[in-house]
């Protein structure tokens, strides 16, 4: 990640083309808008277009404008993407999903800086910088005839990849606390993670990256209790496994520690559980991500009825 920003800082310097490839949630518009904002663009709008919301019947009008008049209900003008980012930075995210039409349409503006708008023949000078992002293989694309050769130059003169959250998990604590003290502060309260918490969020592949990570941060702050988040405060999708690991690990804290068989950690995590529930089987259920009647089958088998709250199962 520090060689990602160092190249967008780089960038921003000049006024060339960008290009970001990252999954989704890597926060390509995040890095854009860092770009713009440590450009001499600054001053001026950052206009974002998502290209998978684009209706195809639309997309030509909305990107380079329309004159009144050029199809039905056209009743006024209108400047489109392009002209509304004069002076400063549009960012087109996911361009790979732009049709073989508008991406010879695009090709031509960004080559002539200049749109012709839709039911006009007078080609409009546009000064704005582009900066493109996709989380697709547009070289493959290229090799495959779905992405034109002459645009993929155009707009690849600097390439920066941002990498997925799994390549980078020594960035997940920071990220997650961040989050975490944003949130708080918008809510007017304040939480921490336990310690098994963090190791389930550590444990976790997050394909959804940084923004399933804020996506998981919010809910166990809304669903925690008092002013700590537990693994049961946790999503579902982090999973049992990443729970049962996350409070095996905070038991083990050293490497000489002698490995018990799972079915002795499988009771001594579920008798956890049950305490902290208070006796409640439908509480304890939830923390650990299991349906109830499961737990109620192995409460009877490790005889742990005595830590259940009769008539409450």
């Amino acid at each position: 990640m520090r060689a990602a920003c160092r190249a967008l800082d780089a960038a921003a310097r000049f006024d060339c083309t960008v290009l970001l490839h990252g999954e989704s949630g890597t926060g390509k518009e995040l890095a854009a808008r860092r770009i713009h904002a440590r450009s001499n663009r600054s001053g001026a709008l950052f206009v974002s277009v998502d290209c998978t919301g684009l209706p195809e019947s639309l997309a030509d009008a909305q990107l380079f404008g329309h004159v009144k008049g050029a199809y039905t209900g056209a009743d006024r003008e209108t400047l489109g993407f392009f002209r509304a980012a004069e002076g400063g930075t549009l960012f087109l995210d996911e361009i790979g999903e732009l049709s073989p039409a508008l991406q010879a349409k695009l090709l031509r503006c960004v080559q002539e800086r200049a749109v012709v708008p839709v039911g006009s023949w007078k080609a409009i000078p546009v000064n704005c910088r582009i900066i493109a992002a996709t989380h697709r293989d547009l070289a493959a694309w290229v090799r495959d005839g779905r992405f034109r050769q002459d645009l993929y130059y155009r707009l690849n003169v600097v390439r920066v990849v941002l990498p997925p959250l799994r390549e980078r998990r020594e960035d997940v604590t920071a990220i997650a606390e961040h989050i975490l003290e944003r949130i708080g502060s918008a809510y007017g309260s304040s939480k921490r993670f336990s310690p098994g918490a963090m190791d389930a969020l550590l444990a976790h592949d997050w394909p959804g990256n940084v923004r399933e990570l804020a996506n998981a941060v919010e809910r166990a702050f809304v669903f925690s209790e008092g002013d700590e988040i537990g693994p049961g405060d946790l999503p579902d999708e982090l999973g049992t496994g990443a729970v049962m690991a996350a409070n095996v690990a905070s038991a083990a804290e050293s490497r000489d520690d002698p490995i018990v068989p799972l079915d002795v950690a499988e009771r001594a995590l579920i008798s956890k559980a049950l305490v902290r529930a208070g006796g409640r089987q439908s509480v304890a259920a939830e923390m650990l991500h299991i349906e109830r009647r499961r737990l109620y089958r192995k409460v009877k088998a490790y005889g742990l009825e005595e830590l259940t709250l009769a008539g409450v199962a």
